[in-house]
């Protein structure tokens, strides 16, 4: 299986805090990569760090075996990973299509393909294409943050909590397309929800105080007690 993403000793500073002090870890083809770990530990920061958003200080990045640790971000997106932010990223002020329009690095016949697949993933879209994407629900802000990623040719993207906020039946909804999404790109996880990430995750990598220190096949975590109750608090 092709190695797509592989960190190898990053660090991040952030101002005066050393944030990440020796992230390693694996993205594969076609596979869903969850990163785990306490609140602080440096999910978010790591995500950020891959997309140039908070520059790497140490260490190695590469992408198809190629360094992109030293990349702004807009080389990283067009090199093909796509990112959900946290907090969504999508603009409150324009409508669902616009949202969609403004994210298109070109609007050739396969993007228009790419869009209407999303649509059909997620069908509350295309009710609302004319509605401000500030009016939507918190599902739905997540829904098009999703798309937007997906609408250009990513090979590799980025999802940082998206279940945060969510009801039950919408988490359920984001689950059943990030699996659906999963058999066209490869995807890196951030997600707090350990039943969400132990049902679509295929491999984990353990975080703790900005280092990695564990990583495997998700299913050997589901049956490791002892890990979860060290690393993640679930007992």
């Amino acid at each position: 299986m092709t190695t797509l993403l592989t960190l190898n000793e990053v660090h991040t500073h952030i101002g005066q805090y050393h944030i990440l002090q020796g992230v390693n870890f694996e993205a594969k083809e076609g596979q869903v990569t969850v990163l785990l770990g306490r609140n602080g530990a440096g999910k978010t920061t790591t995500l950020k760090t891959i997309m140039g958003l908070t520059p790497a200080t140490k260490g190695e990045i590469a992408f198809r075996s190629h360094s992109i640790k030293k990349n702004p971000t807009y080389k990283v997106a067009k090199l093909g990973i796509g990112y959900v932010p946290e907090n969504q990223g999508i603009f409150a002020d324009l409508t669902v299509e616009e949202n969609m329009k403004v994210a298109m690095r070109k609007e050739d016949s396969e993007t228009l393909e790419r869009q209407q697949y999303v649509l059909d993933l997620f069908p509350d879209l295309k009710k609302f294409w004319k509605k401000a994407g500030g009016h939507l629900s918190g599902g739905q802000k997540q829904m098009l943050s999703m798309a937007r990623a997906f609408i250009n040719d990513s090979q590799l993207i980025l999802i940082d909590e998206p279940s945060k906020g969510l009801a039950p039946i919408v988490v359920e909804k984001v689950m059943e397309a990030i699996v659906e999404m999963k058999k066209k790109t490869s995807i890196v996880l951030v997600e707090q929800n350990f039943m969400m990430a132990s049902r679509i995750g295929d491999t984990y990598t353990l975080i703790d105080d900005g280092r990695t220190v564990h990583a495997g096949d998700m299913q050997d975590l589901i049956h490791d007690e002892e890990l979860k109750r060290k690393y993640l608090g679930i007992g």
